[in-house]
């Protein structure tokens, strides 16, 4: 089989190589990225590398060419910053959807495989779980909830239009690995909040929402997922996450408090709006907006449609983001870790 992965150099995309390496029936990995691979070795040696940047419409003929004999595209690319450049993200996460669905198309793929996300939900419930019938799009002040409802809308349509490609869409919880680390810390909390503190956290008390209630995995257990469903030309939307739901009792787990303080949401979106437009560190309220209202999803169909199951405990995975935050290595290209804290 021969695997396209655009945006192969990102924490979902190493993740997948690795796991490709290890499929016997994979016999052609083909990375494209903006930039390629800043590091050799594994895992990025032994795939064709393409340097092509997907915003551009320029790029839909060397896409074709890239998926021509291709038996799946998996397409990675997506930008959460610079937050304050709307348009510049939307040129990258929806024209560049558009510009691969093209080649798609050109190339006559047999089946594309796109990463959702929980957070392309609707509000929804936190004390019983949805499965993937539940509307996208309902977070109008997060702009990665409105891209990624808008993304979902452009395969919706792809679907209807070419019925002989296999569309697949993950929506998986908030993904967690030791190599994306360093670059998870710059986008949320900037050059500005000392990392090595924040790896070492240990509180005795730990303000915490009590509505706050989300999913998560590791990126070895969703890339386990996006190779299962080529393997079983799956198509549709699948739910992906790990158990247990995280909510206040479990973060003070993984944080070492002895006790939760409740704190008003309010409270928190107030502190993230300010700091924020003070620019002192780059996550913008949106994303508090975002973690309130996201659902509890359903996992059901992924485990009984292709026998996928986690490997890491959501718990366990919170824990390895938190410990290598202040890592120095990072993914495979430095264009993953922002030169500035203030975007």
């Amino acid at each position: 089989m021969k695997i396209v992965v655009l945006g192969a150099t990102g924490n979902v995309g190493t993740a997948l190589l690795r796991r490709l390496h290890a499929a016997p029936e994979v016999t052609e990995i083909v990375g494209v990225s903006r930039e390629g691979p800043e590091r050799s070795g594994e895992p990025y040696d032994g795939v064709q590398w393409h340097a092509v940047d997907v915003s551009v419409k320029e790029c839909v003929g060397r896409l074709a060419e890239i998926f021509h004999g291709a038996d799946a595209v998996v397409h990675l690319v997506w930008l959460i910053r610079p937050n304050r450049d709307f348009a510049l993200m939307h040129e990258t996460n929806v024209d560049g959807l558009v510009h691969v669905l093209d080649a798609v198309t050109l190339a006559h793929v047999p089946q594309l495989v796109y990463p959702s996300s929980l957070g392309a939900y609707s509000p929804g419930p936190k004390d019983r779980p949805v499965d993937e019938s539940w509307p996208v799009g309902g977070v109008d002040t997060s702009h990665y909830n409105v891209q990624k409802a808008e993304t979902e809308a452009v395969l919706n349509r792809f679907e209807e239009a070419h019925p002989e490609t296999v569309v697949t869409r993950l929506r998986p919880g908030f993904l967690f690995q030791a190599d994306a680390a360093p670059e998870i810390a710059d986008y949320f909390f900037g050059a500005l909040v000392p990392k090595r503190l924040l790896a070492r956290l240990r509180l005795p008390v730990l303000p915490f929402p009590e509505s706050f209630r989300f999913q998560a995995l590791h990126t070895r257990d969703v890339a386990d997922a996006f190779w299962r469903v080529i393997q079983h030309r799956a198509g549709g939307a699948f739910n992906v996450a790990a158990e247990p739901v995280l909510g206040p009792d479990g973060m003070a787990r993984v944080l070492g408090a002895g006790r939760v303080l409740p704190v008003p949401v309010s409270l928190v979106r107030a502190l993230v709006a300010i700091t924020y437009r003070l620019r002192l560190q780059p996550t913008d309220p949106g994303w508090v907006d975002l973690a309130e209202a996201v659902p509890v999803m359903d996992t059901t169909r992924i485990r009984e449609l292709t026998g996928w199951s986690e490997t890491v405990s959501s718990l366990d995975a919170v824990r390895e983001l938190l410990d290598h935050l202040d890592g120095r290595e990072g993914l495979g290209n430095p264009d993953h870790r922002p030169r500035s804290p203030l975007v």
